[in-house]
């Protein structure tokens, strides 16, 4: 959509407390799959809205936890829910029940390295990228929903880490069956290991013979078009995560975040 003056009146968040609050709208795409209140124990005290809430600023703003503003719940509070969440599988469903109506007969493929920190964990060393840190390796289908997503050492290459990551999808979307990639996927390699789960075809989009510098290519666009949407959480900025799981978390809530986003729109 150009950056018209309507759309910025669709887009301005103007009339909330933090550009990273959720509107009622956003809000009601989600509730249903919040989890339910417990008939036995303690009775739940804080709004489940408000803990999103404070997750996404966090993701938005890439804070500490102590540092979340008091309007929110105690960071401790926040934090639990989202380890708990993260442990269940929470975030995994709601995106997948958004995400419903994604086209599943093809995807596209692609990863990117990022710095970690002091913070510890599975980590590597990726030498095309010359960066020390960790693979976040993730499947779009062509709009650029997210369907899949796998956190590695970047020391793993991008063929053999696409293994576990694409047997997982084959198992929740298993009409997928083409796949668009770079050259780096190229090969015999990747379609014989994935074998045992279908049949597979791998496009390998190339850049044209002769072409210097930036190269708009086919299908191949959508999934860098993802990830730039991911870097608008500053969150993302590094794996600031000790471990692969909450890196990937994070991916998943930050695709919620734009997701609910565009639903949410008039």
């Amino acid at each position: 959509m150009p950056w018209t003056k309507a759309a910025r009146l669709q887009y301005q968040r103007s009339g909330l407390r933090y550009t990273s609050d959720l509107t009622d709208a956003e809000w009601a795409l989600i509730a249903r799959k919040m989890p339910p209140r417990r008939r036995l124990g303690r009775p739940r005290e804080v709004d489940l809205r408000e803990i999103v809430q404070a997750i996404f600023y966090i993701l938005s703003s890439g804070c500490q936890w102590r540092a979340l503003p008091k309007e929110f719940p105690p960071y401790s509070t926040v934090q639990g829910y989202f380890y708990a969440w993260r442990d269940t599988g929470r975030w995994q469903e709601i995106v997948e029940a958004l995400v419903r109506k994604a086209r599943d007969s093809c995807a596209v493929i692609d990863s990117q390295t990022a710095s970690t920190t002091e913070a510890g964990g599975p980590r590597g060393f990726d030498a095309g990228k010359r960066l020390h840190g960790r693979k976040r390796h993730i499947v779009t289908d062509t709009n650029g929903f997210l369907l899949a997503a796998y956190v590695h050492p970047a020391n793993i290459q991008d063929v053999h880490g696409a293994v576990p990551l694409l047997e997982d999808l084959r198992g929740r979307f298993p009409r997928l069956e083409h796949v668009f990639a770079d050259r780096i996927y190229r090969g015999k390699q990747l379609v014989n290991a994935l074998s045992g789960c279908g049949p597979w075809t791998i496009e390998i989009v190339e850049r044209s013979l002769g072409v210097k510098g930036f190269q708009l290519l086919p299908r191949r666009w959508v999934v860098e078009r993802t990830f730039a949407w991911l870097g608008r959480c500053r969150r993302l900025s590094k794996d600031f995560e000790g471990s692969a799981v909450t890196e990937l978390a994070w991916l998943l809530i930050a695709h919620l975040r734009g997701l609910i986003r565009r639903l949410a729109r008039p």
